[in-house]
């Protein structure tokens, strides 16, 4: 299982994923964003699946870039579905038979020369996509069960990138807690709305701590102060 959060605001775009990969007992490192700049030519990509199926499809895809210009963020979306749908012709039927199920969850994000702003898609196994927009700031793929109810209560298209940051984290924390599959370190990409410039950066275990430790003290202490006057009529007929 994996954790890959992308979020799109007016600011700009911000993507978040796990490291960890899980195969039997065994745990390994490995980076889940993909970032692909060249001039007016901004976008990322994160995977969850099949590890194979990603690191062919993405082959097939770099290759593309290197020989086909795309003005449009849907154009390179359509292009890597293409490849998805291509590995899944050689590969699937193989895959299957030894009993894994052909899986390709992928979130793009970016901006290029002719995208009158920044865009955020999701692309499923199949080749078909969504694209995020107003009233649909983030999507996630992977564990996404124990994150969403901070970015449901916070995000809207106006939150601010820092924000965007804050909460994505402390989704990814409530995952992390919550399941074993997920785990540090994580890796950010942030895209400033016309910019044309991707940043990454990684964050270890030690460097977040102190902030998992912060945010559940200030969950104890909100609960703390929440009216209990609610349950009264519950409680007195245990008297």
């Amino acid at each position: 299982m994996t954790y890959c959060l992308g979020i799109k605001v007016k600011e700009g775009l911000l993507a978040i994923a796990d490291t960890r990969i899980t195969s039997g007992t065994d745990t390994t490192v490995k980076k889940k964003i993909t970032i692909e700049q060249k001039d007016n030519f901004s976008l990322f990509i994160m995977t969850s699946g099949l590890r194979s199926v990603r690191d062919k499809a993405l082959v097939y895809f770099k290759e593309l870039t290197e020989t086909t210009e795309y003005n449009k963020l849907y154009k390179a979306v359509n292009a890597f579905g293409e490849q998805v749908k291509r590995v899944a012709q050689e590969d699937k039927a193989s895959l299957e038979k030894a009993g894994f199920k052909f899986d390709l969850n992928t979130i793009i994000g970016g901006q290029l020369k002719d995208d009158g702003e920044h865009k955020l898609f999701l692309l499923y196994p199949e080749g078909n996509w969504v694209e995020l927009g107003q009233g649909a700031p983030y999507v996630i793929i992977g564990n996404s069960g124990h994150g969403k109810a901070i970015l449901n209560r916070i995000l809207d298209e106006n939150s601010s990138l820092k924000l965007s940051l804050k909460t994505g984290f402390l989704s990814f924390d409530s995952t992390r807690v919550s399941s074993n599959n997920v785990d540090f370190p994580i890796d950010v990409a942030l895209y400033r709305k016309d910019s044309f410039h991707i940043i990454e950066k990684r964050y270890e275990k030690k460097d977040l701590e102190y902030i998992s430790t912060q945010w559940a003290e200030e969950l104890k202490a909100a609960l703390g102060h929440i009216s209990e006057e609610w349950m009264d009529a519950a409680f007195d007929k245990l008297e």
